[in-house]
């Protein structure tokens, strides 16, 4: 995207948020963004899609620091009064090699224009450079490749496909390689030009003492190629929005909230540029039986106090299906026992542990016969000496 661009949408504003918003705050609404307008919630609903692509847009310049202080600074110098010629830029018109025109400011702004220039950086991170010794040239945006720009989406696992790894289908909406000129912008069968003003560099150049001053070049707006004739489906700018679906495959032992980087599957690059790359944030929805602890699992068992005073086996779940587990008698109510190595699925290989919790459970009613030998039981009980706030703090 051209700065030229960035001036004129307020991303802020598309995702619903503060201009000194946190990067926690930017994420969270665009997360709710998203959910609502994802292409899959409003099939063949144009405008939540187009709203989805803003949205998109706004969040992969915001959530990048590098890409938002560049924006800021941007909308920040426009706005001080560049782009009406009040600002510092009013000399920029004269005095330039390689045969340049004279320029005004307004023509200063409208360069950026196409999305295909260089970036606001490339344009004033070469703008005071010594010329000793014929340092100094500029480089060469229009030739240079460009790496595409990184994607975040999202996706939510169930406990145990996050727990023991899944692979699934991820639908992602975004730019991709216009197929009918092949990313270079022009009608099929024709080709850019080389920009005769700046001979392909995409930078015009005038010296003043000491220093050169390097500026994107108005023919070409800062790309060093003219596209004459442009394709008709991408509008010159060599990229398409498109919906694509990848497989995914998620490791075993991914928690909830972890980011995955996909490798080259972001955005197209320009000019021969090597894409970016797409980070995907899981979500894990909670089990009704488990939950995590680090590489454990953990669960709670009802149990009778008998198969805690008299000793038990009893059957419990994991994730690849039911294990016993010994109850020595006399086990105490709240107890946690370990089966090792039925836990989560470790990254360097092994598993956790299964950690299981006893917890009796009290009957709320019991018929006659189990009233009566429950008091026989709790009169020999008491007549064994057992008391159990015998060493209670509070009876004392």
């Amino acid at each position: 995207m051209s700065p030229r661009e960035w001036v004129e949408k307020d991303f802020y504003a598309t995702l619903g948020v503060d201009s000194k918003a946190s990067a926690d705050e930017i994420k969270k609404s665009y997360r709710k963004l998203a959910r609502e307008l994802h292409p899959d919630a409003h099939p063949g609903d144009t405008a939540a899609e187009q709203r989805f692509k803003e949205v998109s847009e706004a969040y992969s310049v915001l959530s990048d620091q590098g890409k938002r202080k560049e924006y800021d600074e941007t909308r920040a110098l426009f706005s001080s009064g560049a782009r009406t010629g009040g600002g510092g830029f009013s000399g920029f018109g004269s005095g330039y090699s390689s045969g340049a025109r004279d320029f005004g400011v307004r023509d200063f702004a409208d360069l950026f224009e196409g999305g295909g220039g260089a970036s606001f950086s490339d344009i004033f991170g070469g703008a005071f450079r010594e010329g000793r010794s014929g340092r100094g040239s500029p480089s060469r945006p229009g030739s240079r490749a460009r790496r595409g720009n990184d994607l975040e989406t999202e996706t939510t696992l169930g406990f145990r496909e996050a727990a023991r790894g899944v692979t699934i289908p991820l639908r992602i909406t975004s730019q991709v390689t216009c197929e009918t000129c092949r990313g270079s912008g022009a009608r099929k069968g024709t080709s850019p030009r080389k920009c005769s003003y700046c001979d392909g560099s995409g930078l015009l150049t005038r010296q003043e003492g000491s220093f050169g001053f390097t500026e994107p070049c108005a023919e070409c707006r800062g790309t060093g190629q003219i596209i004459d004739d442009p394709c008709t489906d991408c509008s010159g700018t060599g990229l398409t929005t498109r919906s694509r679906t990848i497989t995914m495959r998620v490791p075993p032992g991914v928690h909830d909230g972890q980011r995955i980087r996909l490798a080259a599957q972001g955005e197209p690059g320009i000019r021969g540029g090597s894409p970016g790359d797409l980070y995907v944030t899981v979500h894990v929805e909670p089990d009704p039986v488990f939950t995590r602890d680090g590489d454990d699992l953990r669960l709670t068992v009802p149990v009778r106090f008998t198969e805690l005073a008299l000793g038990s086996t009893l059957t419990v779940p994991t994730l690849d299906g039911k294990v016993g587990v010994r109850v020595p008698a006399g086990t105490a109510d709240g107890r946690t026992l370990r089966v090792r190595g039925k836990g989560v699925d470790k990254r360097g290989g092994g598993a956790g542990d299964l950690l299981v919790t006893l917890q009796v459970a009290v009957p709320v009613k019991l018929d006659e016969a189990a009233l009566e030998s429950l008091r026989k039981y709790a009169a020999s009980e008491e007549a064994s000496g057992f008391d159990p706030r015998a060493n209670w703090a509070g009876s004392k």
